[in-house]
């Protein structure tokens, strides 16, 4: 059994026994009908994925990979708030006339500053520190800014990694404040275990372990039939990840750099509706 499934699904049978609803509040997101979109959720989930051990990809539905890498690199290589950038439509309901989503994710990594050492923008520190200072307890971003939040056309979901070297590997901290489990949970995993496997390869380290926090962990009222029938597959063997090992800069990485052996799934034939 892939162990992100089995993560998954034990996330989510707690949440559908144990979660809190809020359908006696007021709240933001909407279907497409116009009717508002409740959850059901839990505070405070922790999940440990050793990427030493598995890619961490379900099994029990699919996970579109190259997607998911697409729009890793949009934000984090490109460091892009347009959706002219991206290859999928995914942030669509979210752009502007000009396909801006404001001044939120790759807006926020590409804003620079000045160390001692120089000027750099988040990512480009991330990737100095690691070469230069391994032994430091500050290699991190945050795009949860709050001077920007009210020209940002959605929070960020994901905002912070921590990254921490113990001896010759990578291990990182995903925090993120609220997680859509069935649309998105398992794409920011994907994404943000590539990513520590990119920033571990181009610093010549090995990646470790991708710990993600989610404060809010929630299932959307109409997604929660879907759930039940995802969680009742069967799960598969995880694939194996192989990565271009030619690639020693993280701006010369593409989606191609990365392939998916052995990727099985099961099908899943229902329509998943986004709450906006």
């Amino acid at each position: 059994m892939s162990r992100a499934d089995e993560i998954f699904i034990q996330n989510c049978k707690d949440i559908i026994k144990n979660g809190v609803w809020d359908t006696n509040l007021q709240v933001r997101p909407r279907w497409e009908d116009g009717a508002p979109a409740h959850t059901v959720k839990k505070f405070g989930i922790v999940n440990r994925y050793n990427l030493q051990e598995e890619f961490p990809i379900l099994t029990i539905r699919r996970t579109a990979f190259k997607s998911c890498v697409d729009e890793l690199l949009w934000i984090w290589q490109k460091k892009s708030n347009n959706i002219h950038d991206l290859n999928s439509h995914i942030w669509d309901s979210w752009a502007d006339e000009s396909g801006s989503i404001g001044k939120a994710y790759g807006y926020q990594l590409q804003k620079k500053a000045i160390y001692k050492e120089g000027e750099f923008d988040q990512v480009d520190r991330v990737l100095f520190d690691l070469k230069h200072n391994p032994a430091s307890r500050r290699i991190m971003t945050n795009i949860y800014n709050f001077e920007d939040l009210h020209e940002m056309n959605l929070y960020p979901c994901a905002y912070s990694m921590t990254f921490n070297v113990s001896g010759d590997t990578l291990n990182g901290i995903l925090n993120q404040r609220s997680n859509d489990m069935l649309t998105a949970n398992n794409w920011n995993v994907v994404q943000y275990a590539v990513l520590l496997i990119m920033f571990a390869q181009v610093s010549g380290l090995k990646a470790g372990e991708l710990v993600h926090v989610i404060a809010d962990a929630h299932l959307y009222d109409r997604h929660l039939p879907i759930v039940e029938e995802v969680i009742k597959n069967a799960p598969k063997k995880a694939p194996v990840l192989k990565v271009d090992p030619a690639i020693k800069n993280f701006y010369d990485f593409t989606v191609d750099s990365f392939t998916l052996e052995d990727y099985e799934y099961s099908k899943l034939e229902t329509k998943i509706p986004v709450a906006i």
